[in-house]
């Protein structure tokens, strides 16, 4: 599994009620490694909760100490299995008859990956990274810079794209001067035009800390990267209208089944894929998941017309086609026959009672008047 704007695994929170009838049982600490194209250290913690119940925490201690929610663990004979929604995923294993091991498969976006779990003890247990602190948010009404900012040319063969903030880092990773502007300017890769060649091949690894305390929000990073490509990149630009093939976000015949954020609504959202096909969301605008599919995913530019403006909490899972992703540099092969998860247009109606619908319309685009290699750090 390689790694996408995406992580390929999170963390994941299992609680489920199942009782063992053999062996030591679960209780306790499972410990192995995931080769997702690095190596991920994996630990899950188990405890006995009421009536036999089992509960459990699973963290991929090298990439963050948070969790996500997992359901339907059961134990069958010695056959292990739970799935992951939030990030399209699922278990299986084989419980060793002592039962100091499980040997099994995490398969996430029809790709399985071998994962082995050894109980660990005291002694062998790895240590599992404290949640760090959290930061304030940056006032709203601040206006940030970066205060100092690196840019450097990304790995050769660098799979995927990230966009992130860690701390009070702002950070990009394989991303072009092309993917910066849609991102600072929320348009579609189509509304950019009249750039250079190197716009959309030369890509960048970018770090940066703004110059106010705090974290900034959505608004404010965008500020943030339109300030570093006027600034290290000299980007001018106008904006003129033309008219485009478009998909219009629209609510569906049955209304939306969305669940309403109690988030910060000034806070960051989070539309981190976990996998092709596996879109987990939190605390984001309509406008927010027409930008993620517009960058990401679909071949066209997407206008929200859903007249929602709240912030919501979902989890959207299809199976992609050889027609999305295009943007991120990845190549989806056709959709298997006995693909279990629906298409993207079905699963938009289904899950989020929403609806992508084909049109025509006139849409600004950006037109390059000049841009330049960035400056030195």
């Amino acid at each position: 599994m390689r790694n996408l704007l995406l992580s390929v695994v999170a963390l994941l929170s299992l609680c489920t009620g199942v009782a063992l009838a053999q062996g030591q049982g679960l209780a306790g600490t499972w410990q192995g490694t995931l080769d997702a194209g690095r190596p991920l250290r994996i630990v899950m913690t188990v405890t006995n909760g009421d009536g036999g119940a089992l509960n459990g925490v699973l963290y991929s201690i090298d990439q963050t100490p948070q969790g996500m929610a997992a359901s339907g663990l059961t134990l069958q004979a010695s056959t292990l299995k739970f799935a992951i929604p939030g990030i399209g995923a699922s278990y299986e294993g084989r419980l060793s008859a002592d039962g100091s091991s499980i040997a099994g498969m995490f398969t996430q976006g029809g790709r399985p990956l071998a994962l082995n779990l050894a109980r660990a003890t005291p002694e062998t247990a790895w240590t599992i990274p404290s949640p760090p602190a959290a930061l304030k948010p940056m006032a709203a009404t601040a206006d940030p810079t970066f205060e100092v900012a690196t840019i450097k040319p990304s790995n050769p063969g660098q799979q995927g794209k990230l966009f992130t903030v860690r701390g009070r880092q702002i950070m990009t990773v394989n991303t072009t001067v092309g993917d910066l502007v849609a991102f600072a300017y929320g348009v579609h890769p189509r509304q950019i035009v009249r750039g250079p060649g190197w716009l959309e091949t030369d890509k960048f690894d970018i770090a940066g800390e703004p110059d106010i305390e705090g974290v900034p929000n959505q608004a404010q990073m965008r500020k943030l990267v339109q300030k570093l490509l006027a600034d290290r990149f000299k980007l001018v630009f106008h904006r003129e209208q033309q008219e485009l093939s478009i998909y219009s976000l629209v609510v569906g015949p049955k209304g939306p089944t969305l669940t309403k954020s109690s988030a910060d609504p000034n806070g960051l959202p989070s539309l981190l894929f976990r996998g092709l096909g596996s879109l987990p969301a939190s605390n984001a605008t309509m406008a927010d998941f027409a930008t993620v599919m517009q960058t990401a995913v679909l071949d066209r530019p997407v206008v929200d017309r859903t007249g929602l403006t709240g912030r919501y909490d979902f989890t959207l899972t299809w199976t992609p086609d050889e027609t999305q992703f295009a943007s991120m540099g990845i190549k989806v092969p056709p959709p298997p026959a006995d693909a279990t998860a629906p298409s993207l247009f079905t699963a938009v109606q289904e899950q989020l009672g929403l609806k992508f619908e084909p049109a025509r319309g006139a849409v600004d685009v950006i037109v390059i008047d000049g841009v330049e290699h960035p400056s030195p750090n």
